[in-house]
């Protein structure tokens, strides 16, 4: 559970969020990101109290602002990168064609532009992350909720992962991160301490090289 708090995130900050299991960080993700409602308090996106949306609303929300990234990809493996990444899209109403062509702006844009038809299978640990970066950024989604994107990948490819998640900021969107990884944390502007459900501590760490 998470106490009622304060947290700001501002355009073109990117916010870590650490602290021990249970201490509320994925809770703190599926609030912002509308996945589910304050028993108390309240919520805004972009100027819009989520915890007073409606159903359609919400899917709304999810769909043209908010971006999920997940250390479970959730690819679909019958779905080459292209595909995966235009599904939200068509799913939205686009056409297949401007989908197919906003996910390719997608794909060039976290560096998979030349393995867009490619399966998931296909690709490598990190690429298939890269996707689901771009999967979560495409319709132009300012806000974007990383958890653990990076557990499952080595040190290298995890930075290159985190390298794209601050240029994203860099670029005047917003990021929330939540991770275990003091050296991925300090990619962030802030890093914000969990425990027990409320805000322990901050810290801003230095800038990271690279």
């Amino acid at each position: 559970a998470l106490h009622p708090t304060d947290l700001d995130v501002g355009e073109g900050e990117l916010v870590a969020i650490m602290g021990p299991s249970g201490s509320g960080k994925t809770t703190l993700l599926s609030l912002v990101g509308g996945l589910d409602r304050p028993t108390e308090g309240h919520v805004f996106v972009g100027g819009q109290d989520v915890g007073a949306m409606g159903a359609r609303d919400l899917a709304r929300l999810r769909r043209h602002d908010v971006g999920y990234v997940f250390q479970d990809l959730n690819l679909l493996a019958g779905l080459t990168a292209r595909e995966n990444v235009s599904l939200p899209l068509e799913l939205d109403g686009r056409p297949t064609r401007q989908a197919g062509a906003e996910a390719m702006t997608a794909l060039a844009s976290v560096g998979l532009g030349q393995l867009a038809e490619r399966y998931p299978d296909d690709l490598s640990g990190g690429e298939q992350q890269r996707v689901a970066i771009a999967r979560a950024l495409v319709g132009g989604r300012r806000v974007l909720l990383a958890d653990e994107p990076t557990g499952a990948l080595d040190s290298i490819t995890g930075e290159s992962v985190m390298r794209l998640l601050r240029n994203h900021c860099d670029g005047g969107g917003t990021g929330i991160l939540v991770t275990h990884d003091a050296a991925h944390a300090a990619w962030a502007d802030r890093v914000v301490f969990l425990r027990d459900g409320r805000v322990v501590d901050e810290a801003h760490p230095a800038p990271a090289l690279g």
